[in-house]
């Protein structure tokens, strides 16, 4: 007779503190933030991280997102405020704006989502994030991933660790699998939310749950698949490590947004190094989200140091061969069009530029490219550079160019003292890389 399997035991105190402890380190007093959906998962977390929170001397702050593309959403999102105000923790609803996405429904509702959370978490002074994924969650995106020919980057799956402009984002439950987290909330005595989406074959990642009594049998289980993710992890960190120091050694960065580059260095690393370190630059200065295609990123690799005759163009860049070295600047066609300057507040332009304008600035400037304007300036950078320098324009022409230290004669640029115009880029040139524990 088979002896009946136990059930898993709830996540303690003690053990949650220890996932929490390979986080850190955090300040004194942390305040913190957990995304919650409702779900068991989201809500275990929300419950444990409560309590761990009130341990050290720090808050937290429940978050709610409200994506407005399910009639039930707003219910959900009330229903989730009950139980919590009922326990205590502070809560808070973001709901989402404007149409619904036209495709790729799950895609943009999670960059929605994230945009939502890291918005507030700036807005509030809140340096940690914390979101619920779990081992099971490991496991498919490492599936997922495969499915869509990910390179090492994409197969080494979530980092527990992961550093975003307005504040961190951490896993602690990577290693939890999900059967503990429901077990948690049965001894807290705590309900939650099943989502629909979940149950939803139209959906990849489902199909995959759907099919986990299949995987296992196979061989893989999710445990198994959450530790192949962690050392593909590994061999992720390593690499990263060798390019930022090769960066620091074969890359200088210009404030003004370009970078003079060694590749005599970029050539003498290992291959793979080497293109990684390319692809940072050409994602820095191009103001992108992600990295160039591999194979034109190989071409122009191999054509290193040399061979870039009058130029090439890649990513949003011009490469230019220069002294000896390259010219890494923007390329004028690829430069996002002007935004309006925001009087008293901050505004993003080109992937590239960040801009504090204050209240004493007068109405109706706009921060874009210089282009082909004529100025009555000194060549103080290269020429190739100066058509993407960021300007600031009026209705009359260019009023500024931060970088050039121009002001148009007659325009009162008093105000300039106390706006902040920084180049901080979409993807830095080496972050702090992607995290194991």
């Amino acid at each position: 007779m088979t002896a009946p399997v136990a059930p898993p035991p709830a996540l303690g105190a003690a053990e949650f503190a220890a996932l929490m402890a390979r986080l850190g380190p955090f300040e004194h007093r942390p305040r913190l933030a957990v995304a919650v959906s409702g779900g068991a998962d989201s809500m275990a977390l929300t419950v444990l991280a409560t309590e761990w929170a009130a341990a050290v001397g720090g808050t937290l702050t429940a978050l709610t997102v409200d994506h407005r593309l399910r009639p039930a959403a707003a219910e959900e999102a009330a229903q989730v405020a009950a139980w919590l105000g009922a326990r205590g923790i502070a809560h808070a609803i973001l709901r989402r704006e404007g149409p619904p996405p036209a495709r790729s429904l799950q895609a943009a509702a999670r960059g929605a989502r994230y945009r939502l959370l890291e918005a507030w978490c700036a807005g509030a002074g809140v340096l940690h994030l914390l979101v619920a994924h779990n081992r099971e969650d490991q496991a498919e995106t490492l599936l997922l991933r495969l499915a869509r020919g990910s390179g090492l980057d994409g197969l080494a799956g979530m980092a527990p660790v992961a550093e975003h402009a307005g504040c961190r984002l951490l896993r602690p439950l990577l290693d939890v699998p999900r059967a503990r987290l429901t077990a948690t909330l049965r001894a807290a005595g705590q309900g939650w939310i099943e989502d629909p989406s979940n149950l939803d074959p139209a959906y990849l990642r489902v199909r995959l749950r759907q099919a986990q009594a299949l995987l296992a049998d196979a061989g893989l289980r999710s445990q198994r698949l959450a530790a192949t993710a962690a050392r593909l992890g590994r061999a992720r960190a390593a690499l990263e490590a060798g390019v930022a120091a090769l960066l620091a050694q074969a890359a200088l960065i210009h404030p003004a947004g370009f970078v003079r580059l060694d590749p005599v260095l970029l050539r003498a690393a290992p291959e793979e190094i080497g293109l990684r370190a390319l692809a940072a630059v050409l994602a820095l200065v191009g103001g992108a989200a992600y990295p160039p295609r591999l194979e034109r990123l190989e071409r122009l690799y191999r054509e290193l140091p040399a061979a870039t005759g009058g130029g090439r163009t890649l990513g949003g860049c011009r490469i230019l061969p220069q002294g000896g070295g390259l010219l890494v600047c923007r390329e004028p066609a690829a430069v996002a069009p002007p935004v309006p300057a925001l009087r008293g507040g901050e505004i993003h332009w080109d992937g590239r530029f960040s801009l504090y304008t204050p209240p004493s600035a007068p109405d109706g400037l706009s921060l874009g490219a210089l282009g082909t304007a004529r100025l009555d300036a000194a060549p103080l950078l290269p020429a190739a550079v100066r058509a993407g320098l960021a300007a600031l324009s009026d209705d009359r022409s260019v009023a500024a160019v931060p970088a050039l230290g121009y002001v148009r004669e007659g325009f009162d640029g008093r105000w300039l003292a106390a706006a902040r115009l920084s180049f901080r880029p979409s993807r830095p040139l080496s972050g702090p890389g992607f995290t194991v524990v």
